[in-house]
């Protein structure tokens, strides 16, 4: 009822606004960095039209948003903790917080993680292995454990930073060599892998050959297993430097697109009855945090490390030509919506442009933060929802005027 009275309130607020679209979980609806939503404002005179801000604290956790709420986390004082917002307004609602470690190696620290929506429940994972199920309503705590005690997993190197994926009554976690699956209900491990090094992706849904699996990096592989079970139906040797494997793949098809920074490249697999087979491999684009987003045919993402000025690029993904980069974009963060690009500079900057391989050509753009930006952009609703890494939010409001 909660569900059907916000989309009430949404279409008597903006009537123009064609289709609306909330964004659940990380990379959004279907985990892909698409959005389906349409009539948003793709332009705006001087600067851009602020609907409210927020400070979260320390982190580069993203946003997510469900049924009127926006959630994120940060970290500050000793404590990470769960925000929950008014969608629209910036209002908080509540937040959550339990003690926690900064764990700035290498790093400023704080939240690395995104929460992920499941109706009312909200579930997080720390970058320390708290786990735990939130009332989206509230913010009290359903229940909560440490899953890398329980299971024997070694924390990677930048701890746990992927988010929960659910799968029926499943929470897939990336978690061990080979991902944990807990029951959502009560958080009891219903399957569990080796206690070996996980990488830093979410597990990513899948379905081939008439079979369903989630998809993600651990230290040296990228593999699929029944989500289910936890029975393993693949892997694919891709080592990266510290092992980060963090950038989310790719699904099209038969088709599988992995990238990774610290100069390693991407490839494209094919997949077959065995390990997948590669088909090109380029260092063109390097994606060592945010994954790229397919749209039309072209990959749209950002080539290079933190420690470099990234570009924004985009390359052809049956054979990894480059078609434009846009240097001096820094380590930010691309998403697709009506076919533009909606994407927030590692130094702040927004733009939005259309999303073709005849190069990159802002209808609109305006510096919304400061730097660092190391989080996409999400878009909920006529509404992007801007953070960086001092967990200051900046929301700009794009419903049509």
């Amino acid at each position: 009822m909660r569900h059907f009275c916000v989309a009430l309130l949404y279409s008597a607020m903006f009537p123009m606004l064609a289709v609306a679209d909330d964004w659940p979980q990380f990379r959004g609806p279907s985990r892909n960095g698409v959005s389906a939503e349409k009539g948003w404002r793709s332009e705006w005179k001087g600067e851009a039209p602020v609907a409210w801000k927020a400070q979260v604290g320390l982190g580069f956790s993203s946003i997510v948003v469900s049924g009127g709420r926006a959630v994120t986390a940060g970290h500050a004082d000793g404590k990470d903790t769960v925000f929950c917002f008014d969608a629209a307004t910036g209002k908080e609602l509540w937040k959550h917080s339990y003690a926690a470690e900064l764990g700035d190696k290498f790093f400023e620290g704080g939240t690395t993680g995104t929460t992920t929506f499941d109706g009312e429940r909200l579930f997080w994972l720390s970058r320390w292995g708290d786990l735990m199920c939130l009332d989206a309503s509230s913010g009290k705590v359903v229940w909560e454990k440490n899953i890398a005690k329980e299971t024997g997993a070694p924390g990677p190197m930048w701890g746990f930073t992927g988010a929960p994926l659910v799968v029926g009554n499943l929470l897939v976690l990336n978690v061990g060599e080979a991902g944990v699956g807990v029951d959502k209900k009560d958080g009891r491990v219903v399957w569990k892998s080796a206690p070996k090094d996980a990488g830093y992706s979410t597990p990513l849904p899948f379905e081939f050959g008439g079979a369903k699996f989630a998809l993600f990096g651990n230290g040296t592989n990228y593999l699929a297993v029944d989500p289910v079970t936890g029975k393993e139906a693949w892997r694919f040797r891709w080592v990266t430097q510290y092992g980060v494997n963090a950038a989310d793949p790719i699904v099209s098809g038969d088709r599988v697109f992995i990238s990774t920074g610290y100069s390693k490249g991407g490839t494209l697999l094919q997949l077959g009855a065995d390990e997948p087979k590669q088909l090109w491999k380029t260092k063109v684009l390097r994606t060592q945090l945010n994954a790229a987003v397919l749209h039309e045919g072209y990959l749209y993402g950002v080539d290079g490390d933190t420690t470099e000025k990234g570009a924004l690029k985009c390359i052809e993904f049956a054979t990894g030509a480059e078609k434009w980069s846009q240097p001096g974009f820094g380590n930010g963060g691309v998403i697709v919506a009506d076919g533009k690009l909606i994407s927030l500079s590692g130094d702040g900057e927004l733009f939005i442009a259309p999303a073709s391989p005849e190069g990159f050509k802002p209808s609109a753009h305006a510096k919304v933060l400061g730097p660092k930006c190391w989080t996409a952009p999400v878009l909920a609703n006529g509404l992007v929802y801007c953070r960086n890494s001092r967990g200051e939010i900046t929301v700009i409001n794009l419903h049509p005027q």
